[in-house]
């Protein structure tokens, strides 16, 4: 898992919606619903950063816990979107 794009969610999600405390107690892991971190607005915001961020299109059915739930989950996912978006090589 690429360490820049885990940093850059982590200063995202800890600038904009971690009001309490200095974002220490929140790891890589931690359960974004669990904790009460993030309201559907401020899973749309995220969408937006991301879209913007990594030049991909989030659709609907891709808004989901399994993707957007955790620090961890978030950029396990931007690289499997950017994986998607590369072009193929080899095949002639």
């Amino acid at each position: 898992m690429s360490n820049d794009i885990l940093g850059a969610v982590r200063r995202y999600v800890t600038d904009n919606f971690l009001y309490r405390g200095d974002g220490k107690t929140l790891t890589d892991d931690t359960s974004f619903l669990e904790i009460g971190l993030i309201d559907s607005t401020g899973v749309l915001e995220l969408v937006a950063f991301l879209e913007e961020t990594y030049r991909f299109k989030v659709a609907d059915d891709e808004i989901v816990p399994d993707n957007l739930d955790s620090l961890r989950k978030i950029a396990a996912y931007v690289e499997r979107k950017l994986a998607q978006s590369r072009p193929a090589t080899g095949a002639a």
